[in-house]
């Protein structure tokens, strides 16, 4: 009983260390020099919601942006990418799928996520309230570097360049620029094919449209901090994409209680990354029963066996300050991460 008062002081005060150390970024941006410096979004300075494989499953779950969507912003929203070929013209294009084979049926992400989210970031436009800026973070998942691919990936993005947060590249890649800050942030993988279309191939001062992940993966996910993540942020790769096994051995089957010491890891790896420059993301906490994964078409390997193991995850997620929390229940994890940032306001009047 004692250890459990004290852990649960820990979190407390560690949700304190937070807000105030959030309010803090917050004040030093708008203070820094000028408009630029206002819109920067640090790492650490907030946590929202990662709307996991936010895609149909073929003819299934075609909803699963409207419900992204609702649970509002900011939130992210992660798309995977296929190739398709036809296989009468020869022409290729991508696709937002879970995996191989591609019909050409699938929706192309012009068509589900791009023009799905016009109306949100129209009106941001129109309003220009940057005060949380980027409305929606954009996550790539590629599910093949083919450079045809990627390719036309950067042709659409330029196409929408305007929604888009950017930076200037910079003639050494250690040199972090700021970032333009505008309703959506794009990420993608840490592949380093994908460095060197968005990143390498780009002139010097010209605008960079993406940012990739540091290299993690193929690492033991019980290795130290700077095991996993040897990497400070570049003006190209910006964040960290970590399984829950990272934290604890196993993963979300396997959990078992939350303790202390893996609230100490936790916290260990976000601070680490922060340290870094980077942001963090951690997949995929999902608390659910047989029946919902099987209706929502859910996997088990994410799952803790119910919302409310998966609640004391994501609330020591919050309390850690980690940036990218990914979930299959995007409602319910949406109306967590509101509920704790209204209490860090509420803390700070």
């Amino acid at each position: 009983m004692r250890m459990k008062s004290c852990f649960c002081l820990d979190v407390a005060l560690g949700a304190s260390v937070i807000a105030i150390s959030r309010l803090t970024i917050v004040f030093l941006a708008i203070f820094a020099c000028g408009p630029l410096a206002a819109q920067q979004i640090t790492p650490g300075s907030r946590t929202v919601m990662d709307a996991h494989n936010c895609y149909p499953y073929f003819e299934w779950w075609a909803d699963r942006i409207e419900r992204a969507l609702s649970a509002g912003t900011p939130l992210a929203i992660e798309q995977d990418l296929g190739w398709y070929t036809d296989a009468k013209s020869g022409r290729g294009w991508p696709v937002v799928t879970h995996g191989e084979p591609t019909t050409g049926q699938e929706p192309t992400i012009e068509q589900y996520f791009f023009e799905k989210v016009r109306p949100i970031v129209e009106k941001a436009l129109r309003e220009g309230n940057h005060g949380d800026w980027p409305l929606i973070t954009l996550n790539l998942d590629f599910k093949d570097n083919k450079a045809d691919h990627l390719a036309a990936v950067l042709a659409l993005l330029q196409k929408y360049r305007s929604w888009l947060t950017t930076t200037v590249k910079t003639a050494n890649p250690a040199d972090v620029g700021l970032l333009d800050v505008k309703p959506i942030l794009v990420l993608t993988g840490e592949a380093d094919e994908q460095q060197a279309v968005f990143y390498d191939q780009v002139k010097s001062g010209d605008r960079v449209l993406l940012f990739g992940a540091v290299h993690s993966e193929d690492k033991d996910p019980v290795s130290a901090p700077e095991v996993l993540d040897s990497e400070k942020a570049t003006n190209y790769r910006r964040w960290w994409n970590n399984p829950w096994n990272v934290v604890e051995a196993g993963g979300q089957p396997h959990a078992g209680e939350w303790t202390p010491a893996k609230m100490a890891r936790l916290r260990a790896l976000v601070e680490h990354a922060h340290a870094n420059g980077l942001w963090i993301r951690f997949y995929t906490l999902d608390g659910a029963s047989e029946p919902e994964l099987s209706c929502h078409g859910w996997f088990h390997d994410y799952n803790f066996g119910s919302v409310d193991v998966a609640r004391v995850r994501w609330r020591a997620a919050i309390a850690a300050g980690v940036d990218y929390l990914a979930s299959d229940q995007y409602e319910v994890l949406g109306a967590e991460i509101r509920q704790a940032t209204k209490g860090v306001m509420l803390q700070s009047q």
